[in-house]
């Protein structure tokens, strides 16, 4: 994506999970700046305390959240997905309001697979409670063989969603055409585990298969640049936050090369050309995504 690297911040954590808060300067461990919301029994230490497991079996899944939430920036975390046959089962890595008719979100949703098949990476972007606006990828890759790096960066001008720093989704801010952005609400940091065999694989045609249980993902480098709230109330207006700088404010030559490599190989479901759903193309399919 162009981004800053977040890996040469400057600091060594050993911990659950390495965490860079840009206000306050300072790694932190997972139980520090996280919070198991549900199932704390199927979330595990793996690679003495490096990364963590999620567990999903019949009796639960399981997640975690940031403690703090954040108004602008950028996260990311790198996650090696259920192996195998993982049909019905959805990993979520997602920033949420925690607000109900109004909230804002941004979701990576890894939808399980049968053997052999494409993993699919659902995303959707909620603006002041409004959302349906899911786009579908086929990943190039197996995301179960190894760790990729999936990223969330959020500016005054634009929103990425990054696999191994190639643009997968790019949503702007049209307020001046009287589309909602995301601006005044903070967010936090959430990621799931779960069956969701209704929808996920196929929409609902493939179901789990619980005789493959229990099912795993795995999660380490969790990286975090914002402005956390309650915090220093400037933060999410300077303009000398790196992720408001020029070059960050659109995509490059060569983001803007590989979001269209994506969108014309990878793509296979777009919320914006389904007249089925939409007759009338929605405002920001209009205005530019």
């Amino acid at each position: 994506m162009g981004l800053k690297s977040f890996n040469a911040i400057g600091f060594v954590c050993v911990c659950v999970v390495a965490i860079s808060i840009v206000v306050s300067g300072r790694p932190a461990t997972f139980l520090e700046d996280f919070r198991v919301t549900w199932a704390d029994s199927h979330i595990r230490q793996i690679d003495g305390g490096r990364g963590i497991q999620l567990v999903l079996d019949q009796s639960s899944g399981c997640g975690f959240a940031s403690k703090r939430q954040y108004l602008f920036g950028t996260v990311s975390m790198k996650i090696k997905l259920v192996p195998g046959d993982s049909a019905g089962t959805v990993t979520a890595f997602y920033m949420n309001s925690d607000t109900d008719t109004i909230r804002d979100e941004l979701d990576f949703e890894f939808l399980g697979n049968r053997s052999g098949q494409p993993y699919t990476v659902q995303t959707n972007i909620y603006t002041r409670g409004k959302g349906n606006r899911e786009q579908r990828v086929n990943l190039w890759f197996d995301p179960a063989a190894d760790f990729h790096t999936y990223s969330i960066t959020w500016t005054h001008s634009l929103i990425i969603f990054g696999v191994d720093d190639i643009p997968i989704r790019v949503f702007k801010n049209h307020e001046a055409k009287g589309i909602p952005y995301p601006k005044l609400q903070p967010m936090g940091v959430y990621s799931t585990l779960w069956e969701a065999d209704d929808w996920a694989t196929r929409g609902g045609l493939e179901k789990i298969d619980w005789k493959k249980a229990p099912f795993y993902a795995y999660y380490k480098d969790f990286d975090i640049e914002g402005c956390p709230v309650p915090g220093p109330t400037n933060c999410p207006s300077n303009p000398n936050n790196w992720w408001e700088a020029p070059s960050y404010q659109s995509l490059s030559p060569l983001q803007t090369r590989n979001y269209r490599w994506v969108r014309m190989n990878h793509m296979i479901y777009d919320y914006c050309t389904d007249k089925s759903r939409h007759p009338v193309s929605p405002p920001e399919c209009v205005a530019g995504i």
